[in-house]
């Protein structure tokens, strides 16, 4: 495919970025997923067209709006070539203004729980009725208060408590550890990155990875459990011979003992993270439930174990299988011959969760388990941190 180069009024050529275009569009007021549906969607129309001019390219974007069922106010921001001087600058104390970021806000908002439709529409909403009441600055304590009255009056009390609390959370600067724990193809990865991007964290660390650094310092000689999976962990151990058949305790036992392994590196990122005060996701099959119980209790940080699951055998096989083109050295064949000891190793980790209270969380659809996910945390944050209006936003 040939870049297409952009070529501007003033005879400056810079090349098509899907996310420039994307990004363009979400500061019109466009949903998310329609803005990098029509980046996409252009990209693949113009991929013959060595050169355009930014205004033709403007009116095929503006097409593509109009296809899309986009409210005109939002084609008519966007085709406008000042529609970057609605900007609307928010004043934080102490802090030189700055432009109010419509997709900052949305995603303050997905943090909250919200969906990525009703965190824009809200986003949009707010950022519409500064416009027509003509503001061109404000503080950042009015904008919270508007955009907590608009989640009440549209979602609810409940919502809106919600954004109070994640408000008072990210104003104490406390790092966050989140736990993300589950059996070999639940998502756990892709969940973490999804909820990594929304809550601004980017320090994510998968186990899998600790696990290859131990396996480079260990010979196999010396700990066989550490180079093999969890659900084999078994084969390897102590008095297990070749001839010895499944069983779920011994499977269960060649887990705990790999999970043991690991969970001294975790304990060390954690207490890296915790250290320098910078949050942190931590995913991977190794995290057993009880790894909550080995972190130093400190109360400058807050600590949410989840553990992922998928509950649907088909729906599993479908995520291994779905491996095959995201990831190809994760070859399905061996997880799909592996999926008794998997599901069993599941069904193990559920009732450990269960034993030291970790929330379980379905992964059937992916946005559902992301929503569960903000929502499990900002139900640990309630225990925090305030949640009534007077005690977060200052009122006239």
């Amino acid at each position: 495919m040939s870049k297409l180069i952009v070529k501007n009024t003033e005879g400056m050529k810079t090349p098509f970025l899907r996310g420039i275009v994307t990004s363009s569009l979400l500061d019109s007021g466009v949903s998310f997923n329609i803005a990098y549906q029509i980046a996409t969607e252009i990209r693949n129309s113009t991929q013959n067209i060595n050169e355009i001019r930014s205004s033709d390219l403007r009116q095929l974007i503006a097409e593509q709006l109009k296809h899309n069922n986009v409210s005109q106010l939002a084609i008519n921001r966007f085709l406008s070539d000042n529609h970057n001087t609605d900007t609307i600058l928010v004043r934080r104390e102490n802090q030189q203004a700055e432009p109010f970021s419509r997709g900052q806000h949305r995603l303050c908002l997905e943090a909250c729980g919200l969906s990525v439709d009703a965190a824009t529409s809200i986003t949009s909403k707010i950022y519409e009725h500064l416009l027509k009441s003509k503001v061109t600055e404000i503080s950042s304590n009015d904008l919270g208060l508007q955009t907590y009255y608009m989640l009440q009056d549209r979602l609810g009390e409940t919502v809106a408590r919600s954004y109070l609390v994640w408000t008072s959370y990210v104003r104490s600067n406390k790092p966050l550890i989140l736990l993300i724990g589950g059996a070999a193809g639940v998502g756990k990865s892709t969940i973490a990155t999804e909820v990594g991007h929304r809550m601004n964290i980017v320090r994510t660390q998968s186990t899998d990875m600790l696990r290859e650094v131990m396996r480079m310092m260990t010979p196999k000689a010396l700990s066989p459990v550490l180079h093999t999976s969890s659900y084999n962990a078994w084969k390897v151990l102590p008095d297990v011979s070749n001839s010895t058949k499944f069983d779920e305790k011994l499977l269960r036992s060649g887990y705990l003992r790999q999970s043991e392994l690991l969970s001294v590196a975790c304990e060390a990122i954690i207490s890296r993270a915790i250290e320098e005060k910078v949050s942190l996701i931590l995913e991977g099959v190794h995290i057993h439930p009880s790894l909550q119980e080995k972190i130093t209790s400190n109360e400058g940080v807050i600590l949410v174990p989840v553990l992922l699951s998928v509950l649907k055998a088909s729906k599993l096989k479908e995520h291994f299988q779905g491996r095959e083109g995201l990831a190809p050295g994760r070859y399905s064949t061996k997880y799909i011959n592996n999926f008794d000891a998997i599901w069993e190793l599941q069904s193990f980790l559920m009732g450990e969760a269960d034993r030291y209270h970790v929330p379980i969380i379905s992964n059937i659809r992916k946005d559902s388990a992301i929503q569960e996910v903000m929502k499990t945390i900002n139900d640990s944050l309630y225990s925090y941190f305030p949640h009534e209006v007077e005690k977060v936003f200052k009122q006239a």
